[in-house]
């Protein structure tokens, strides 16, 4: 049987450059949120958790609203000649949207978990609110970050609904594994179904297995600092 492995390429590139974004945006986000206290609080973090909730398929339509040719972004980047529907693109934004809860969520946690006193002392040393964020807040919240990362790229890996509305299903250009299981499927071809099932499967465990190796390695070096 000819394999067309481009499923994969496709489903690990995407996968990939969207954990990067989502890990970029998610903890500037998650720290901001965590010491936002204005009345407003809750309503922001409803809609950054929004993508969580809702069906794929219904942030796919408004995704579509937003990047298709008669949305706000999408009618903007065609006075470029730049069209993000059914390219490779489509299949980023779609992954971003939906991981992005996942990361915003457990980083966030672990930056309210810091030590309150730490930040406080940091301010009454004089350090700034930048030098606070990357060199105390971050290396204190990195474990929640690593599980937030891991956990966003198996969401990003296996994002389907919404990446089917903008991103259709085009061979070596937009088909990412779940998309090629819906249709193999759809097709009677069991087979390839099966393959693409079973690979998904495979690197999905191996995230459960880094994440639950990270966890305990972090325990470890808690215990330690205790004794």
């Amino acid at each position: 049987m000819n394999v067309d492995w481009s499923p994969l390429i496709i489903s690990l590139k995407t996968a990939f450059l969207a954990t990067f974004i989502t890990f970029v945006i998610g903890i500037i986000a998650s720290y901001f949120m965590s010491n936002y206290k204005g009345k407003y609080k809750g309503l922001i973090d409803g809609l950054l958790t929004l993508p969580l909730v809702l069906p794929p398929t219904v942030v796919g339509f408004f995704l579509l609203l937003v990047v298709g040719k008669n949305g706000v972004v999408g009618k903007f980047l065609l006075q470029f000649d730049v069209t993000i529907i059914f390219s490779w693109w489509a299949t980023v934004i779609s992954a971003i949207v939906v991981a992005f809860p996942m990361m915003y969520r457990t980083s966030r946690a672990a930056f309210e978990q810091i030590d309150v006193n730490m930040i406080s002392a940091a301010r009454t040393l004089g350090l700034s609110e930048w030098k606070i964020f990357y060199k105390i807040a971050i290396p204190l919240a990195w474990p929640g970050i690593i599980a937030g990362i891991v956990l966003s790229f198996a969401r990003a890996l296996g994002e389907f609904g919404a990446t089917l509305m903008i991103a259709g299903n085009i061979p070596g250009r937009t088909q990412t594994m779940p998309v090629a299981i819906f249709f193999a499927v759809e097709g009677g071809d069991m087979t390839k179904a099966i393959m693409w099932v079973l690979i998904i499967t495979f690197i999905s465990i191996c995230m459960i297995l880094i994440l639950n190796y990270w966890s305990e390695v972090q325990q470890r070096i808690i215990g330690k600092r205790w004794k």
